[in-house]
């Protein structure tokens, strides 16, 4: 009875770890871009590697190249269905931007958009907005909006990982050890993401999502446009609290 308990517990552990979850915040007056609106998609922040038997992760290029292009073309598409003047930047220069003032934006865009994740995401609230997101990108925004004269800049950025054939090993090793009463199991590859919306008007972070899952492959166009799909294809207008949705 014991070994069927670890078992069934074990099972339930890979199913959850199979799931897809996304969480979406936004402003309190946000609504959803309509008609004749005019956006940037900024070039994708992609990052795919390998998790080692020891855990460590190895960054490849070639995947990460792979995922990009896969991510791009997931964009072009997704976009295309939402009405609207948009323009996919698969490079910086493609913005049509001051080199100085992209690279300013798309470093604090990173900065930010970490720091979203872990002060609302997370249980390191800050508490001065416990109930409120205000989050902005300031005056470099407003000033690549006059630039170019959109509206608003979308910005995703993913990273990937897949278990080397000695993480695959380690696993198994651990399920095998479950059937007698020993179950500490490595976790495996996991894709992660997150993509936000900013009003370039006033520098705002007007939305944002995020996305945690166990299963997908963003080298390959399905997976690709699976994440995408996920992340942007259900954007809600703005409330106060975080709004949840689970995939199996």
């Amino acid at each position: 009875m014991g070994k069927l308990r670890l078992l069934v517990v074990l099972f339930a552990a890979l199913c959850a770890s199979a799931c897809t979850t996304t969480s979406q915040v936004s402003h309190s007056g946000f609504r959803p871009p309509e008609g004749d609106y005019r956006l940037i998609v900024m070039q994708p922040d992609i990052s795919v590697s390998l998790l080692t038997a020891g855990g460590a992760l190895e960054f490849r290029e070639d995947w990460t190249e792979q995922a990009r292009a896969n991510v791009i073309k997931a964009l072009v598409s997704q976009q295309a269905q939402r009405g609207g003047v948009t323009k996919i930047a698969a490079t910086r220069e493609e913005t049509g931007a001051d080199a100085t003032l992209v690279n300013d934006l798309v470093w604090l865009h990173s900065a930010v958009g970490q720091a979203i994740k872990l002060h609302k995401y997370s249980p390191a609230r800050l508490p001065t907005k416990q109930n409120a997101f205000d989050w902005t990108l300031g005056n470099s925004a407003v000033e690549f909006g006059a630039a170019t004269q959109f509206e608003y800049a979308l910005f995703l950025h993913a990273e990937d990982s897949f278990s080397s054939g000695g993480r695959v090993a380690l696993q198994m090793a651990a399920m095998i050890g479950c059937g007698f009463g020993v179950c500490v199991m490595p976790p495996g590859g996991r894709q992660a993401a997150f993509a936000s919306l900013v009003d370039l008007k006033t520098g705002q972070v007007v939305w944002f999502n995020t996305l945690a899952s166990g299963v997908g492959d963003i080298r390959t166009p399905d997976g690709a446009a699976k994440m995408v799909g996920s992340l942007l294809d259900r954007m809600k207008p703005g409330r106060t609290q975080k709004q949840s949705t689970k995939r199996t």
